[in-house]
């Protein structure tokens, strides 16, 4: 099994008939891990709740709640701005091989697992890479108007023939 950048594994045998309440917090290290992967300049921080229910022997429903503060580049300006990131996810824990090959937007997301172990972090990882805006804009940036551009609306290629024939 590989170890994400922000590993945080939980006992299935912790999730007891109300569930189990976690909060996880990425290290400096573990941050500029995750920035490398999500490819933006800084990751601030990242912080995760979750709240666990198994649905059966081998099936955990998590509820969500992540918070990260980034850095990104504008695709306007080309400058770099911090940014926050907040985001409610809702994701189910299945055992490695059950993963649901349909496509349902309005489904959990299926994260498998092995063994009796879930991995917190790496559900957090992927939502946050969800979470980031793929084109973002600092706020005011602006585009800059084109060279020659004026309020007119375009004319027809064949708007001069018409004048012409006018002159007839």
């Amino acid at each position: 099994m590989i170890t994400s950048e922000f590993h945080h594994s939980v006992l299935l045998d912790r999730i007891g008939p109300a569930g189990l309440d976690v909060a996880i917090k990425a290290s400096h290290a573990q941050c500029a891990a995750l920035a490398d992967r999500m490819q933006v300049p800084v990751v601030h921080a990242l912080i995760c709740r979750f709240h666990l229910v198994r649905e059966d022997r081998d099936h955990v429903a998590a509820r969500g709640h992540l918070l990260a503060r980034i850095t990104q580049t504008c695709v306007v300006s080309m400058e770099d701005f911090e940014t926050d990131v907040e985001e409610r996810f809702q994701v189910r824990f299945v055992p490695a091989g059950e993963e649901t090959d349909l496509i349902d937007p309005e489904a959990d997301d299926d994260l498998p697992y092995d063994g009796n172990t879930i991995d917190l972090g790496e559900a957090a990882a992927q939502q946050l890479g969800l979470a980031i805006d793929p084109y973002p804009r600092m706020p005011g940036a602006e585009l800059p108007e084109e060279k020659g551009a004026t309020n007119e609306p375009p004319t027809h290629p064949f708007a001069a023939l018409g004048s012409l024939r006018k002159l007839n």
